[in-house]
């Protein structure tokens, strides 16, 4: 503990989580002002009536009064808001391709059999991304050449009140059909180019992926240009091919414009090949060694390069369009050519599942020492069932928008593959229904169970409200539904992947087998066609909702604001990573605070954030010298760095880079956590158990090390310290004088209300200690009381 001299002040460094806030709420003022930033990433304090930053509360530390500066990073506007980020909806399956990239297995050191399936994996993620991108593509252009230009404006069509003179016009009809490809492919490539400007001053640059702390791989990928234009070149080569007759073959012409038809069609052919072979090539399969066999790859995508194959593919869709001097009522090879996309990605999904599973075996050494609840979520396979969700998703929101827009045309005959369409996603709308009215009967009945024989699901409960009865009854309700939250978000996931894909079997036999809809399929079809109408309009609508209101951007964003955490790297066509911008303004921010001797600065994350503080704080343990670095505190709330992260990303955020932080903080990483918070939990400890009134578990060490606990003490407001972890009771004790006070059950909010945050404050600056109790007794086995109840029902 250092002691706090005349100059000594407490910087208070806060990081909101997703869906943004209010700089008054980050720093719990009535007004606040920037006092740094770019708008984007704004450094906000509490100000007076004149609005000027203000001094924040005075600090107690070890009885005596220390200076304290609130301060708080602002950075909801780089997810929400605005039509440009409005419309990352629509690309949300294009951002859970990416997420999955980042949700592979480690690779462990010294396996080549890993290292080859690591290298397969991203390159098999790389090709399903594009895949993505051409279904996108091939789904808007059965729309506009097809449905619209081929049918709707074809010459006698009763469609939109009658012929017009674009019937009769040569090349209307295939600049009408070509335009809203060309648009997207414009927009696609535009919006992958955004990328946030990074406000830092002489930020020295880290050894990126070599310290082994939280987040060291988050980086950007200087292969995300390339990749850009591969996708691009990708889109505008299927644009093409479908154009021109698809798959099956060039329309047939006489003379040279039959000539001129068959280049232009296998040039769009090769523009789609060399894209995807040079997608699945471009993450180095030398193992990031450039002088070896990547290095002419990236010569050949070099800028340069780069331009000229651009304007090339650019030049045969324009060509096309002008080869079409007339459009057949019904374009030949557009069914042919979404089947065969959906076909490529299904095949693709499937490859990537079956590989992961000898990687996540190979990989299991590196957690198998590991508790059950502390190992990744379904042994490290969880990035199969998210592609496969972006997939289905991805292919039904086309789907859904040709159907809508065919019924609201009332005229057109939409590809037969889309029936199939209709049935998988009726079936899958039938099997969600049946197992979510199978998953709440369960929870209910294992709830109804333990209230009848009155079994006690949260002993710790009763110790953080020793004395209240009803706060032991609203606490331990609250306490039961977190824990089912928390132990089943990801089964969530598996089952909504399983019934997709289970509701694609039959659909994919049947048109496989060339075998119309039976006549029981019917019910389901249209089920399937009012699941995939609700599904694009809803996404449309929340497009509209989220541009025009920015609290409903906010609300709707969650999802977003997650997955643009991490950085382009299987899709380039996702929001820009806002981490690669907050995490290197706010070490900027420290480091400028930590010139002044006699600063101590302790930054506070909750939620998403808490990531954001803890992966700032690693890059500052890495630049600082040890006497700054002593100097710098972490303070998480409501912080899933133990439950999901590392569960959920175990090559990035993995168990072991926690301990490394823990022990290079030194005691100065304080985790504040309610038991009913459904989102946040423990950080620093596991294995909890309640015996003879204590609470007593395994967690992280000062010196980085895991071991037991000495029991946890009770704090002045009444919360219990074990190891790092600071167990608040909820509702909160009190009111306590000159306290903001906060009533009822305040699960994953307003942490920073309650008495016990500004004590952890003082001990992450290094300012109080936390009191040293005897050592935790050994526990019989008969009177061990586990704080997880291993029954069957409990989970």
């Amino acid at each position: 503990m250092l002691i706090p001299g005349p100059d000594t002040r407490v910087v208070e460094l806060r990081v909101h989580g997703v869906q943004g806030t209010t700089p008054q709420s980050l720093v719990d003022a009535v007004a606040a002002v920037d006092v740094a930033g770019d708008g984007l990433g704004r450094i906000v304090r509490p100000a007076d009536r004149l609005r000027r930053p203000a001094p924040g509360p005075v600090l107690q530390a070890a009885g005596r009064p220390v200076t304290r500066v609130v301060e708080g990073y602002v950075w909801g506007g780089m997810t929400s808001g605005g039509w440009a980020k409005a419309t990352w909806a629509l690309l949300f399956p294009f951002s859970l391709a990416n997420v999955a990239h980042w949700m592979l297995p480690p690779v462990p050191t010294g396996s080549t059999a890993a290292h080859l399936l690591g290298v397969g994996l991203r390159s098999l993620l790389r090709l399903a991304a594009l895949l993505l991108t051409v279904l996108l593509v091939a789904q808007l252009a059965v729309i506009s050449l097809d449905l619209v230009a081929a049918q709707c404006l074809a010459p006698g069509s009763p469609c939109l009140g009658g012929p017009s003179w674009v019937s009769d016009v040569p090349w209307a009809r295939a600049v009408v059909g070509f335009a809203p490809v060309a648009l997207l492919l414009v927009v696609l490539h535009r919006v992958s180019a955004v990328d946030w400007r990074i406000e830092r001053k002489d930020v020295p640059a880290s050894a990126v992926g070599t310290s082994g702390l939280p987040g060291a791989h988050v980086a950007t990928d200087p292969d995300v240009p390339a990749l850009r234009v591969l996708h691009l070149v990708a889109g505008l080569g299927a644009a093409v091919v479908i154009g021109l007759g698809g798959p099956p073959g060039p329309l047939v012409a006489p003379g040279w414009h039959g000539v001129a038809l068959t280049t232009a069609w296998v040039a769009g052919v090769a523009l789609v090949g060399f894209s995807a072979l040079a997608a699945m090539l471009l993450d180095d399969p030398t193992g990031g060694q450039p002088h070896r066999g990547g290095r002419w790859l990236r010569a050949v995508l070099s800028r340069r390069p780069r331009r000229v194959l651009l304007a090339v593919a650019w030049a045969v869709l324009l060509g096309s369009a002008a080869l079409l001097t007339r459009l057949p009522v019904r374009l030949p090879g557009a069914d042919l050519a979404v089947q065969l996309v959906a076909a490529a990605v299904a095949l693709v999904c499937a490859l990537l599942g079956l590989l992961l599973v000898p990687a996540a075996l190979l990989a299991r050494r590196t957690w198998k020492e590991l508790p059950r609840d502390l190992r990744p979520w379904a042994g490290g396979w969880m990035a199969a069932p998210v592609l496969a969700i972006a997939a289905l998703i991805g292919g039904g929101f086309g789907a859904g928008v040709a159907l809508t827009l065919r019924r609201a045309l009332g005229h057109g005959v939409l590809p037969r593959g889309y029936d199939y369409i209709a049935l998988l996603w009726g079936l899958a709308g039938v099997l969600a229904l049946v197992t979510g009215i199978v998953v709440v009967a369960t929870t209910g009945a294992v709830r109804w169970s333990s209230l009848r024989r009155g079994k006690e699901w949260a002993r710790e409960a009763s110790l953080l409200h020793t004395g209240r009865t009803r706060d032991v009854k609203r606490a331990a309700r609250a306490w039961w539904w977190a824990r089912w939250e928390q132990r089943h978000s990801h089964h969530v996931v598996l089952i909504g992947a399983c019934v997709l894909v289970a509701g694609s079997v039959p659909a994919a036999v049947l048109r496989l087998r060339e075998v119309d809809l039976p006549g029981w399929s019917r019910p389901f079809t249209a089920v399937g066609v009012v699941v995939l109408a609700v599904l694009a309009l809803a996404l449309l609508r929340a497009v509209w909702l989220a541009a025009r209101r920015p609290d409903t951007a906010r609300q709707l964003g969650i999802l977003a604001d997650l997955a643009a955490f991490w950085p382009r790297e299987a899709h380039p066509v996702v929001p820009p990573c806002y981490a690669l911008k907050v995490v290197p303004e706010l070490v900027s921010r420290v480091r400028e605070h930590l010139a002044d001797p006699g600063a101590r600065v302790v930054v506070a994350g909750h939620s998403q954030g808490s990531l954001l503080a803890a992966v700032a704080v690693a890059r500052l343990l890495e630049e600082l010298p040890a006497h700054d670095a002593a100097r710098v505190g972490l303070v998480t709330a409501g912080s899933q760095l133990q439950w999901a992260y590392p569960r959920a990303f175990p090559a990035v955020v993995p168990h072991e880079s926690l301990a490394r932080l823990a022990g290079g903080l030194a005691g100065r990483w304080r985790a504040l956590c309610r038991g009913t918070d459904p989102l946040g939990g423990a950080v620093m400890t596991w294995g909890r158990q309640v015996f003879d009134g204590m609470l007593l578990g395994v967690g992280f060490l000062p010196d980085g090390t895991t071991g037991a606990l000495p029991p946890a003490l009770r704090g002045p407001t009444g919360a219990l310290v074990l190891g790092g972890d600071h167990w608040l009771p909820d509702p909160q004790r009190g009111p306590f004088p000159g306290r903001r006070w906060a009533a009822g059950v305040n699960r994953h909010k307003d942490y920073t209300s309650d008495p016990e945050w500004d004590r952890a404050v003082a001990i992450a600056a290094g300012l109080e200690a936390v009191a040293t109790p005897p050592p935790a007794p050994v526990l019989p086995v008969a009177r061990q009381v586990p704080l997880r109840s291993p029954e069957p029902e409990a989970r």
